[in-house]
């Protein structure tokens, strides 16, 4: 029987289960790294709704942040993120493993 998913596991899946972060996740495609303000620009947000939403993509691991004097900037953790896809695939096999014979590459 799987044992539950640990906190870590289970914020990340809390952070990506808002469209809203899910559209804040793809402006750093590429590596960017952004501050708030540009987040909140880009996905079209208040300033403050953007660094409440940036702190729950930090808590479930998916992004990270530097600060330079007053200025802190975000960035995709795909270290962190590799980390979590892996527990979660590991999870899934176990609880809903694929049928026999089943194929796990697209054709």
């Amino acid at each position: 029987m799987p044992t539950a998913l640990d906190a870590p596991a289970r914020d990340f899946l809390k952070a990506l289960a808002s469209e809203t972060r899910q559209q804040m996740m793809t402006a750093f495609a590429g590596g960017r790294e952004l501050t708030v303000g540009e987040i909140a620009e880009c996905c079209g947000l208040g300033q403050s709704t953007a660094s409440e939403q940036l702190a729950i993509l930090r808590r479930g691991g998916l992004v990270r942040s530097t600060r330079d004097g007053k200025l802190v900037r975000y960035r995709a953790d795909p270290a962190s993120i590799g980390a979590r896809l892996t527990e979660l695939q590991g999870y899934l096999a176990c609880c809903c493993p694929p049928p026999s014979g089943a194929t796990t590459s697209k054709e």
